[in-house]
């Protein structure tokens, strides 16, 4: 046995998590972290407090230099890295807020994985290299304003009329909407459900911004109207029909944000414990007064439980062995931790914790979106459910 002594206990990791990361990976988190450092951290409680995120494309130009965009895809410009890597870029991105990671996820787990898993040649060369830099934007058409968690109630539908599609119908709470170049629009056929890649710039489509948000104000958040778009032959993605397309994708996107929240969290708890640690009340800090020692404890079990839980989620996907179940395992528990955390991190600031001078009342509104969408708790408890009974509740 080594006779060793341990490492010191550290307060940022205080289960030695950092020991299961491979140096390659540790850059990758290094890099996408002083990008947010740099880019966003300085100006995001003004977006925020605007409800704009200004400069999109040219933040997106960035992350694609960076190779954030489409970055567990392979080839067509994509930086091909680990599902652990892609996860620890989406923990760091959503640190600095819900709506850049949300910025990334929609472009690379959704529209870009559409069309690389999908999609047809000409459909790969034409659209993913753009998207990888950041020239051009994606976005991704499920939810409908009267469809959310149930997809196959879609109205929106597409109809041959000769060589053309004929696409008509609305999308709601479509992330990028109104920046993006292409979107992946999924719509009722008389094949079935099948998925369009829809340049935004064709006629009878629209895509008007969605305002008075108070979660993901810094995110641009959309509806999308299609009024007799009429499509080439080739603008369906040949290789899927059926909702299996679109809830892989998802499935994809639900991954990033198993890490995602744990970055939000990270950010809430930390912003309490250096505050526990300089604010003074009864003459001491409170820090030192027991029922915050308790409050700090559980948010740091919790955040740290969940960092795990990802690490773990992402080693299965790099093996090929991740199950949907698994995902919605992880992202019922992780978002709905970090809520919580959020929450004591608040209750620990006190009335400055609704203050934008701190990041916590930030990210717990940006959270209770994060919790709704992907699948909102009731859903991925009825897929748990299914899984641990085997009986299907969902109907």
């Amino acid at each position: 046995m080594s006779s060793s002594a341990p490492p010191p206990f550290d307060p940022a990791d205080p289960l030695g998590l950092d020991d299961l990361l491979a140096p390659e990976e540790k850059a990758v988190r290094d890099t996408v972290r002083s990008w947010a450092a740099d880019r966003v951290m300085p100006h995001i409680a003004e977006w925020y407090e605007r409800g704009e995120l200004p400069g999109i494309r040219e933040l997106a130009r960035e992350l694609g230099s960076i190779g954030a965009l489409g970055m567990s895809l392979e080839g067509y410009g994509c930086a091909g890295a680990s599902a652990v890597q892609y996860g620890l870029a989406c923990l760091e991105l959503e640190a600095a807020d819900s709506g850049i990671r949300s910025l990334v996820s929609v472009q690379g787990s959704l529209a870009m994985y559409a069309i690389h898993r999908y999609g047809s040649e000409e459909q790969k060369q034409r659209w993913l290299p753009r998207m990888a830099s950041g020239e051009a934007i994606g976005c991704f058409g499920l939810t409908e304003p009267d469809h959310g968690s149930d997809p196959a109630g879609m109205r929106t539908h597409a109809k041959r009329d000769g060589g053309d599609w004929v696409l008509s119908g609305r999308k709601m709470w479509i992330t990028n909407g109104s920046v993006a170049s292409v979107a992946v629009v999924w719509a009722r056929t008389d094949e079935g459900v099948r998925g369009f890649v829809v340049p935004t710039d064709t006629p009878g489509f629209s895509a008007p911004e969605i305002r008075h948000k108070w979660s993901l104000r810094a995110s641009v958040t959309s509806e999308l109207v299609m009024d007799g778009v009429r499509l080439p032959a080739d603008a369906v993605l040949p290789e899927v029909t059926g909702l299996r397309g679109p809830l892989s994708c998802l499935n994809h996107a639900r991954y990033g944000i198993v890490w995602g929240a744990m970055g939000a969290a990270r950010s809430s708890f930390e912003a309490a414990l250096g505050y526990a640690r300089t604010r003074e009340q009864f003459g001491r800090p409170i820090g030192g007064f027991q029922l915050t020692q308790a409050k700090l404890a559980d948010m740091a079990l919790e955040l740290h439980k969940g960092v795990l839980l990802a690490h773990h989620l992402g080693r299965r996907m790099d093996a090929g062995r991740l199950r949907p179940e698994q995902v919605s395992f992880g992202k019922l528990n992780n978002v709905r931790e970090a809520i919580e955390i959020c929450r004591t991190s608040r209750t620990i600031l006190g009335a400055n914790g609704i203050s934008l001078e701190y990041p916590v009342m930030r990210h717990a509104t940006n959270l209770e979106s994060v919790l709704t969408y992907e699948g909102t708790v009731e859903m991925h408890q009825l897929v748990l459910g299914k899984a641990l009974t085997g009986v299907d509740a969902f109907r």
